[in-house]
């Protein structure tokens, strides 16, 4: 067996494979012996057909598959010993001759092959990027006591409606047209209101100062603005039924419930901080700024990482590539989406394809790894996240474990953590080689910065 390659440009090359009988008839014999031990031809018992009549049946297709197993297992161990930079992969040269299993006993394959440009990505204290840390001010302090506050609070019994957080449950009864309960009409038993939510002010107001058993009437038609959906649910019907039921209505107050945010407590803040951290609201507000400042270190790694791209992709230029190999490979990859796709995506996948060469460089210069523990604590991490949105801060570390335990097994999500943890370490690497011009800005205006 011969393989070389030869550089047709320099993003472009073909490789050649040249196969001699001697590389595959070994394995073709092996694989014809196999046949012979398993085949069921009539007239012959298992295992005795001859092996004449098993070359004559299987002979071009068992020399067709080592052929191609042997070509196959070649290439890439000839790409990956001679760290030939590939993007993609080895495509079938146009002028590649067909093959014919029948009849030749040696092959000529040959492959196109897209090079990878050659550049070099070098960062010193030369290079300056800005570096954003967000102000987390009183303010912020104060909003994010008030999401903790609301997220640890109760319903509690109150004696009369007064709005905004309270809740009425009662005896919904339909009336005919001289107000009495209409016989065969429809009655909700616990029927649930939030009378700040209604859309008509003057049906709103009547709930003002109720009080438990008070009888109210008011109209559910008037009163969502014929919303079928609201309608529907209060009244327990189907939508198309709500037309047949615009009138009055009695509703008797049975249980008014009023939403109550927490206090800022010991028990709120060993919820949010954990049992014992801290025991006074200065404390507590003190803990939440660290909270909030250690949470923003991620974003501004985030546009770190955005600024450098942008910088390195300025730097290094706009590099060379094979773009018809590239369409070619890019249309193989999108068969069902055709050239239309190609040719609409290239020019981003080119951008994408840029920034990743740029980062396998950068990984190579700082000796980045990855190892399975690393991975598996971003899981973690983004587990944790995930739960602070809604304010539970505390998680167990078993509980994290087995949630983590679950994104591993998605191939897709592994991806994504794998490339998380690349570019945490790419950061880190890079803010201590090139000058940061710190700055602080407001968390307005740090978002404003990603506005399209």
């Amino acid at each position: 067996m011969n393989i070389s390659l030869e550089n047709a440009s320099k993003v472009s090359a073909q490789l050649i494979v040249k196969i001699e009988a001697a590389d595959y008839q070994e394995a073709v014999e092996k694989s014809l012996k196999a046949f012979r031990r398993n085949a069921n031809v009539p007239g012959f018992r298992k295992g005795m057909v001859p092996m004449g009549l098993i070359k004559k049946q299987y002979g071009e297709a068992a020399k067709a598959e080592e052929v191609n197993k042997l070509l196959q297992n070649k290439v890439f161990e000839y790409i990956k010993d001679n760290k030939v930079n590939m993007l993609g992969e080895p495509l079938p040269a146009e002028d590649q001759e067909m093959v014919d299993f029948a009849t030749a006993e040696e092959f000529t394959f040959k492959f196109d092959i897209a090079l990878a440009p050659e550049f070099t990505v070098e960062l010193s204290s030369k290079d300056n990027l800005p570096y954003y840390t967000i102000d987390v001010n009183d303010e912020m302090v104060e909003r994010q006591c008030e999401t903790y506050k609301q997220q640890a609070g109760h319903m509690e019994n109150v004696d009369s409606y007064v709005g905004a957080n309270d809740m009425i449950k009662g005896l919904l009864a339909e009336l005919d047209e001289n107000g009495n309960v209409k016989e065969g009409g429809i009655q909700v038993e616990k029927a649930s209101l939030m009378p700040t939510y209604l859309k008509n002010e003057d049906q709103k107001a009547l709930f003002n100062g109720a009080k438990v058993n008070d009888v109210l009437v008011f109209n559910p038609n008037t009163a969502y603005d014929g919303n079928e959906t609201e309608l529907a649910a209060l009244l327990k019907i189907e939508k198309t039924e709500v037309a047949a039921h615009a009138g009055n209505f009695s509703y008797q107050v049975e249980e008014i419930t009023r939403f109550v945010a927490s206090e800022l407590n010991q028990a709120l803040f060993d919820q949010v901080l954990g049992e014992g951290k801290v025991s006074s609201e200065e404390e507590f507000k003190a803990a939440l700024k660290t909270q909030l400042a250690g949470s923003f270190v991620a974003d501004s790694d985030y546009k770190f990482m955005v600024d450098l791209r942008t910088y390195l992709t300025q730097k290094v230029g706009k590099l060379e590539f094979c773009d018809t190999l590239l369409k070619k490979i890019m249309l193989q990859n999108n068969k069902e989406k055709g050239e239309e796709f190609v040719n609409e995506n290239y020019d981003k996948s080119i951008e994408e394809l840029t920034w990743h060469l740029i980062k396998e460089q950068l990984v190579a210069a700082n000796g980045i790894k990855v190892d399975d523990k690393e991975v598996t604590e971003m899981a973690k991490q983004a587990t944790r996240a995930q739960f602070a949105q809604y304010g539970m801060m505390n998680i167990p570390e078993e509980m994290l474990e087995n949630y983590a335990k679950e994104m591993l097994k998605k191939e897709n999500t592994v991806e994504g953590l794998v490339n998380r943890v690349i570019e945490n370490k790419i950061a880190a690497a890079t803010k201590t080689q090139v000058t940061l011009e710190n700055k602080s800005v407001s968390i307005e205006e740090f978002n404003k910065m990603f506005e399209a």
